[in-house]
Parts: C-alpha cells; structure tokens; sequence
C-alpha cells in the first residue's frame, strides 16, 4: 500500500468488527436465501431478439471500423464518448449515485447524470436501485444477475428473462430516499428516453456526420452500435467474470473476485473481491493506481474542488479483515501456499482473463438482512420493513 492510499484527508469508516456478532443482536430472520437451482427463469423473447440484433449490429459497426471505414478523427471521437461514458457508469452511477462514497458539487453532478445518460444502461434511479440490490444480496436469488447462475445468465441472461420472486419483493425494501429527494435524479428518470435520444444516440451521431465527412450508416455503426456494444459488456464483465475468475483476498466467503483483467478494460472496476468487502470505499480497490484509473479521477476532482468527503475503509480495518477472512492470495499479507493455489489457461499471470483459484467457490446464502452497502454495520432493519415470506424457500 503507497503512502497516497493511507491519506490521512479522506474519511476512514470505522474499526473491524464481525458481521456475525453485528446481526446476532438484530432480528433473527425466519429465513434464508440462496439460490434454488430448480427455479428456471422464464426468458423474454423480445428482450433476447432485441439483444441479439444489438449485438449483429454492433459487430457490423466492428468490422466497420477495423476495415477503416471511418477517419481518424471519428474513431477519436467514439474513444472518447466511450471513455467518458464509462466513467459516467464507473464514477457516476456506480461510486457517487449508488455507494454514496464521495460528495459531489451539483455542477459535478449533473455531468455524470449527463454521462451516465449518454451510456444509456437506463436511468440513473433504476440502475442505482438494482445495483444497490445486487450488493444487498450479492449472489443470490436476492441479485438481479445472481453468477450462482453462471456466466452467461450474470453477464446478459439476467435481462432476457424475468426476475426471480425475490427480486422483485426484496428490491421494494431497498432505501432509495436519497435519490428520490434528488432534483436531477428524478427529472432525468422522468424524462430518459428523449434525453437517451439526444445524449446517447443524436449527438454521437451527428458530429462525425457533420463535422468529419462521415455518411449516417458509419456513423451510426462506430459512434453508435459498435460504441454501445463495446461499453455494455464491459459493464457486464463486472458483473460476470468479476465474480468468477480471480482471487478472494478480502473475504473467502464472498462470491466476487479481484481480477486484473476486468480492472484493465473497466477503469478500475475489477478489484471486486475488495468492493463487496467494502463497498463505500471511493476507491473500489484497496490501491488507487493499480488499474484504476476511475480514482485517479476522483482525487483529481477533489483536487479542482468538485469532489469532496472521499471514504475510505481504514487500512487497520483492511488488514484486519484480510488475515481474518481473505483467502491467503494478498499481495503483501497473504500465504505461498495459498499463492500456489492458482491455475490459468495460458500464462499463469493476473492479467490473464482466466486466472483463477483452484478451491470451490463459497457458498452464499444469506437473511432479509443482507450485506452492508454504505458503512460496516449496514443491514437492513427488518422489523421495519413488510416481507413477504410466502415464496418458496431458496
């Protein structure tokens, strides 16, 4: 750990304590879940058709632009809609919106509602909502794109099928009171789809059409298909091979991994074995500039004074955590033993896709209560909440 990620200028949450001890003074819940393999979700067949002519389209616009299709000038542009569109995704929805692990000046916010829009990956609201449900109940049948379910069903299946009972009763019970006091958040969630047409589609269009030469079909192929394409699965490998092919060094016990691979493509997205352990943490790493250039750009709007209240977890509580739940893999704090405990198709290196441990996954199987999402002691207090129990026990 560099002197930089032990700052002493962003806030530390708290010193190490047991989840376990945290919900064995709360209210025992009457029951568990996990994930019921013999629950088989229905697909949506206009969402799986939709899907696939995205994705014919989305490689024709491929082919257009490795063919040299397109000038320079417009596969500039498309890099930098896609970069900074991410980063509406990574910084905006993902860090800020959802996770609430920095403060952010209204000017500051609006631009990433901005971004975000321009990802098109839906409103700000909903994609905050189903990813504060996805941390809440992290591989489960309580999870959107629970990856019990395999790569496939938590990379895209999720969204050609429909949601599992849980799903849909366990996400009203998640807090989205800070989003709906928000202005900006429900007048874009109001009115996304014509500002989705302007932000996502008009615009990235138009300026290759109008100011480089370029014909619509190109341009709607490589700013607009082949951009969406390219930035949606990289979302997606977050979802997907992020909690599935690395290592556990933070918590054994949970499903998502560290993987060089998707922090390489994702601008720091990757360090998720780290995220799920402590998910306000700013940085979504336990280092800031090892592949992870979305906190490089938190710092630096801290810096210019856009950005402020930065959290982080303390790096006792890291340590802490690490030697009582990690998996032996850490770099500085880990075990030979468990460091032999790897295996890949190819180069036995981080960066290769399929680094992975040789030990099973964990199993996950969780309460009403969930998983903490904005401070350690975070659970939901189910004696407040009306839970259904009538579903079929996962």
């Amino acid at each position: 750990m560099t002197a930089e990620d032990l700052s002493t200028g962003h806030t530390n949450i708290g010193d190490d304590t047991t989840l376990e001890l945290k919900i064995k003074n709360c209210y025992t819940p009457a029951r568990v879940i996990g994930t019921d393999y013999s629950f088989k979700h229905k697909i949506v067949w206009k969402n799986a058709i939709a899907f696939l002519i995205l994705h014919l389209l989305g490689l024709w616009g491929l082919f257009v632009f490795l063919t040299g299709g397109v000038g320079i000038k417009t596969a500039l542009w498309t890099a930098f809609i896609l970069f900074v569109s991410s980063e509406g995704i990574t910084i905006g929805a993902h860090r800020l919106f959802s996770h609430k692990s920095f403060t952010a000046t209204p000017l500051l916010r609006g631009i990433l509602l901005i971004l975000q829009t321009v990802a098109g990956q839906n409103s700000m609201y909903i994609w905050c909502r189903d990813h504060r449900l996805h941390h809440r109940y992290s591989d489960t049948d309580g999870d959107p794109h629970n990856a019990k379910r395999g790569f496939f069903f938590s990379h895209v299946g999720w969204l050609m099928s429909k949601k599992h009972p849980y799903v849909i009763e366990l996400g009203k019970m998640i807090d989205m009171s800070d989003l709906e006091a928000d202005w900006m958040v429900m007048f874009q969630k109001k009115y996304y789809y014509p500002l989705y047409v302007l932000f996502a589609l008009f615009i990235p269009v138009w300026v290759p059409i109008q100011y480089f030469g370029e014909t619509f079909k190109n341009s709607f192929l490589v700013c607009y298909f082949f951009r969406y394409l390219f930035q949606v699965n990289g979302t997606w490998l977050v979802n997907s091979a992020a909690h599935l092919y690395g290592t556990r060094p933070y918590d054994k016990n949970l499903q998502p991994v560290e993987s060089w691979f998707v922090s390489l493509i994702c601008l720091g997205e990757g360090w998720h074995n780290y995220h799920h352990t402590f998910p306000w943490d700013y940085k979504a790493a336990e280092l800031s500039m090892h592949l992870n250039v979305s906190a490089s750009i938190i710092r630096w709007l801290e810096k210019i004074g856009l950005a402020y209240n930065l959290k982080t977890a303390s790096p006792e509580m890291v340590a802490k955590r690490i030697i009582r739940t990690g998996d032996g893999t850490h770099y500085a704090l880990g075990n030979d033993d468990a460091k032999a405990r790897v295996t890949a198709i190819g180069p036995l290196h981080p960066i290769n896709p399929s680094y992975t441990t040789k030990y099973e996954a964990p199993r996950t199987n969780l309460n009403d209560q969930g998983l903490p999402l904005f401070h350690e002691t975070d659970v939901i207090n189910v004696n407040t909440k009306n839970i259904n129990r009538n579903f079929t026990k996962a």
